[in-house]
């Protein structure tokens, strides 16, 4: 009996190696991480067979035909984000074709394998996310091919080890969230020639920030090197990196002036915060003069002070000098702006020096290029409602009626009478949250975009005048001009310049609303500059610094020259004054309301920064860089913000595009696969376009202090294209 058992052990043995043994060496390497991972990962792993002749058919298992072999062998190992509990196993090491390693987002714990970078063809591994531990592994530079190396957010520590220097192939390093201390040593960066990403964030490194830091020629992006313990004057040396870089030192303890050479110029005020010994600009604060540092003008003893009263200050002579220059100056400002007033009143032109009149026309009074307002109505007229719709302006019953109104010129150039603008004819153009707004050609054949905000508010007139005011103020070639404004107490409207060629969403999907665009690259470029400079115009140069808060393509409208204009920025302001949904009403165009479709269910706003989902958040400047991010990406892809990517033969992935399009450049997909296939058809285009997908990548960071600020990001995209 006993011999029939052992008999029966040893033909069962048998049979189970013969059925290993036909797993391909893949395979077996493979079923190493199965078995270092915890039991409730199981489910993970149901596919995972070692009766098949070949591991191609894994979950998370992407294989391909290489010369020198037989069978297809492993490329790509990818298990991101499935809350998988493991160990790294050093046998993974014996994949020698693998190409990616994407672990991501799981809770692998240890250390990293030495062994691990046997895999001699890796050049992209992905493990951050994780709770890791130990050092940099020594081999880590072995490998040949190595681009991307993310190890961010574990717990790695030791110093950032010298040999860095050799991984000469590194494009992409990030350390950022670990517990690396120590100063970074001299001679890594200038042997990273190609690195274009470099994040050393939320560590414990000290000492100061290495002057050949500047050596990186080919970084992009960001250098973010905050929350750390860097000290120590900045290196002038990061004035020598690409203009396109931005700074993130935030958080550090650096101190002295910020140097204001090459690529500093570019850099905003976030880039050096919570480091409170560090000034200049562009921070509010000033570095203090010394006695042998100072300032122009004041003359100062042999004992360093100034002579006067033993105190440093200016001589009375140098006081009386600059008292007369300064009224001298003043009375100057003032000749030119008298002189300008009444040039300006006798031509009655407009305010911002355009080429020329709209349509021709010199009486009406339009500058060649609008600069801000509401003309923010869908991509084309048949989409709210039609022409043949129009009526006069005041027929029917639902006309303006009951007290006195104003209509008021923002611009003093724009004339006309409340009676013109009431019998002229008047076609709907769009219905939203934010007004209905109608087509309106007065009678010298200009046309005009009137926004009909509501009813109430009668008790806040001089809010909603200061508001208007101020909004009319702006003045910027890509930005729509308001123009006028009428008051009343049961009709608010406001009067724009009229754009021709309707919205973005109509140029890029056209009537139908399919996903695709015949606009060329060299359209779509001068469109997305167009929009950054106005956008960064209202967040840097707008009287009151001007937050948008609803950045979309249907907010930016294009001429017939495909000139964009920002349109609908402050209006969210203006309804709240007045205080009624503004269409509760018949409207003052009642003839028309008819053909107004009824509203649709709100749908997710996947043009807004995950921070603005959050109710009750205050908008933001970023909140538009994130917006302007996603659109710029909509350019360079043609496809709307929501996507369906496939995961198999079988199902589909709901993918907002800013995850897709990380997706596809973590994975390294080929840029033919993200971009429009309209813009492959410009072989020329292709560096311009990846230098796009960078910007539009920095601006749809997570993070709103990663992103960058409107004006360095119009600035960059500036730099593209010539």
């Amino acid at each position: 009996m006993l011999l029939k058992k052992l008999h029966l052990s040893a033909f069962l043995l048998l049979n189970f190696c013969l059925h290993i043994s036909s797993l391909n060496p893949d395979g077996l390497s493979l079923l190493s991480l199965k078995s270092a991972a915890d039991a409730a990962a199981a489910a993970l792993f149901a596919d995972w067979n070692e009766n098949d002749a070949t591991p191609c058919r894994w979950s998370g298992i992407s294989c391909m035909n290489v010369s020198g072999a037989d069978d297809p062998r492993v490329v790509g190992l990818s298990f991101a984000g499935k809350n998988l509990r493991a160990y790294i196993p050093s046998e993974l090491g014996s994949l020698i074709y693998l190409r990616r390693l994407n672990l991501h987002g799981n809770n692998f714990y240890g250390g990293i394998p030495d062994q691990l970078f046997n895999a001699s063809s890796l050049h992209s591994i992905f493990l951050y996310g994780n709770n890791l531990s130990g050092s940099l592994p020594p081999s880590l530079c072995s490998l040949p091919r190595l681009q991307n190396l993310d190890f961010s957010n574990n717990s790695l520590s030791g110093q950032l080890p010298k040999f860095l220097q050799n991984c000469r192939q590194l494009q992409r390093l990030i350390l950022a969230g670990n517990k690396f201390s120590g100063p970074i040593p001299e001679g890594i960066f200038p042997e990273l020639a190609n690195l274009e990403q470099l994040d050393l964030s939320a560590n414990e490194f000290n000492g100061s920030i290495p002057d050949d830091i500047g050596e990186l020629k080919s970084l992009s992006g960001t250098l973010n090197l905050s929350y750390n313990h860097f000290g120590g004057n900045i290196p002038k040396s990061l004035g020598d990196l690409p203009l396109t870089v931005s700074f993130d030192l935030r958080g550090n303890e650096l101190s002295g002036e910020i140097p204001q050479t090459g690529s500093f110029s570019n850099q905003g005020p976030t880039a050096f915060l919570d480091n409170p010994s560090l000034c200049g600009f562009p921070l509010q604060r000033s570095c203090k003069n010394t006695s042998s540092d100072s300032s122009p003008g004041v003359e100062y003893g042999p004992d360093g002070n100034d002579g006067v009263g033993g105190r440093k200050g200016l001589r009375p002579g140098m006081i009386i000098l600059i008292s007369v220059a300064d009224a001298v100056g003043v009375a100057f400002v003032g000749l030119i702006v008298v002189y300008v007033y009444w040039k300006r009143k006798d031509s009655h032109g407009c305010s911002c020096t355009g080429k020329g009149k709209l349509g021709g026309n010199e009486k009406a009074g339009f500058c060649a290029f609008p600069c801000i307002g509401f003309g923010g109505f869908p991509s084309n007229d048949s989409e709210v409602g039609s022409e043949k719709g129009g009526g006069a302006v005041g027929g029917g019953s639902g006309g303006m009626s009951g007290g006195e109104g104003d209509l008021v010129a923002i611009d003093k150039g724009f004339n006309f009478e409340l009676d013109e603008l009431l019998r002229a004819s008047a076609y709907v153009l769009g219905k939203s949250g934010l007004g209905i707004v109608y087509k309106v050609v007065l009678g010298n054949g200009v046309p005009v975009a009137v926004r009909r905000l509501g009813e109430g508010g009668e008790q806040r007139y001089k809010e909603f005048v200061s508001e208007v005011q101020a909004i009319g103020r702006v003045k910027h070639p890509n930005v729509v001009k308001l123009r006028a404004y009428y008051w009343a107490p049961d009709e608010k409207l406001l009067i724009s310049d009229f754009i021709s060629n309707g919205s973005l969403v109509s140029a890029l999907r056209g009537k139908a609303g399919q996903q695709s665009s015949s606009l060329s690259w060299t359209i779509r470029l001068k469109i997305a500059k167009g929009a950054a400079r106005g956008l960064a115009y209202l967040h840097e140069c707008s009287p009151r610094k001007f937050v948008h808060a609803d950045v979309k393509p249907s907010n930016i409208l294009l001429d017939n020259d495909y000139q964009p204009y920002v349109s609908d920025f402050g209006l969210s302001r203006l309804i709240t004054i007045t205080g009624n949904n503004p269409s509760s009403s018949g409207g003052f165009i009642g003839g028309a309301l008819p053909y107004i479709k009824a509203p649709q269910p709100e749908k997710v706003n996947n043009y807004r920064a995950p921070e603005a989902r959050v109710p009750g958040g205050r908008p933001t400047q970023k909140w538009d860089v994130y917006s302007f991010g996603v659109v710029l990406l909509e350019l360079l892809t043609g496809k709307s913000p929501e996507i369906s990517s496939p995961t198999s033969s079988t199902s589909t992935e709901i993918l907002d595009l800013v995850r897709w399009v990380r997706k596809g450049f973590e994975e390294e997909s080929p840029l033919s696969d993200m971009v429009d296939p309209v813009l492959l058809q410009e072989l020329h285009a292709k560096k311009e376009v990846l230098g796009a997908f960078h910007i539009a990548l920095a601006c749809t960071e997570s993070d709103p202090d990663a992103r960058p600020r409107m004006k360095t990001a119009s600035e960059n995209l500036e730099k593209i294209g010539g």
